[in-house]
């Protein structure tokens, strides 16, 4: 295959990586056509499938039908916090309700069908190893190790994680979601984010400012974006979308 991009020859085996779908079920399915990955491709999500958007049971039900990995994102984790041991915790779930958890309600035919994604939830790891590349929603605490954090950290982070003066590994780039992208130092709408061993791709499908919804193709360092708002579609090589985040420029945040 060409590509479009840049006229390098892609590889055939790709690791595709979409940033937070917050229920844009349409988007997504215009970001896959985009993409058009093969049965051998490897798709990954970031998290925070739900919420916000219109349709969260059909993103849900999308992801589980094809098994696909995803890690947990923190409004997956508002709704578990909600639905906890079993019980409605009426604090916690007018949390989420006020955090988007609205418009997934009304999203699900009904209260059975909810629970149900509910108990698919729980199964879903807060991050993913995969060698070279550490998937998690939100970050990680530099100052603590792996083994001393939990859902507080990896789903909800922000900024000791991008204020970081040296990768957390020294031999894998987080991904993350989480920080819509524009909201860092110098960002536009739609463009990634870089810091110190970690790259950010949440762009902010849901966000009046953007509506881009990103898929990263890192094998061919490949960005695919569709606007939910005006069903643009656009790929662009990674170098020409990705704005370099200096330390420094988040030190009053």
């Amino acid at each position: 295959m060409v590509d479009v991009a840049n006229g390098m020859r892609e590889k055939n085996q790709k690791r595709i990586f979409i940033g937070d779908v917050h229920g844009h079920y349409d988007g997504l399915m215009m970001l896959l056509e985009a993409i058009a990955p093969g049965a051998q491709d490897q798709i990954y999500f970031v998290g925070d499938l739900i919420d916000r958007g219109p349709k969260s049971a059909q993103v849900v039900q999308f992801v589980r039908d094809n098994a696909y990995p995803c890690v947990l994102g923190n409004h997956e984790h508002l709704l578990l916090d909600a639905f906890r041991n079993n019980q409605v915790h009426q604090p916690a779930l007018q949390a989420w309700l006020h955090s988007g958890g609205q418009n997934t309600v009304a999203s699900y035919k009904d209260a059975a069908a909810l629970l149900a994604d509910v108990e698919w939830l729980r199964t879903l790891p807060l991050n993913i190893d995969l060698g070279d590349i550490w998937l998690v929603h939100a970050g990680v605490h530099p100052q603590l190790a792996i083994e001393d954090q939990g859902p507080e950290d990896f789903c909800w982070i922000r900024g000791p994680f991008h204020r970081m003066t040296q990768p957390y590994f020294p031999n894998k780039l987080i991904i993350i979601g989480h920080t819509i992208t524009f909201t860092l130092p110098e960002v536009e709408p739609g463009q990634l984010a870089k810091g110190q061993g970690w790259l950010g791709i949440e762009t902010g499908a849901y966000h009046p400012k953007s509506g881009w919804l990103t898929g990263l193709d890192i094998t061919n360092r490949l960005v695919y974006q569709v606007n939910v708002f005006s069903q643009q579609t656009r790929i662009v090589p990674l170098r020409q979308a990705v704005k370099t985040i200096q330390p420094e420029m988040l030190a009053a945040r």
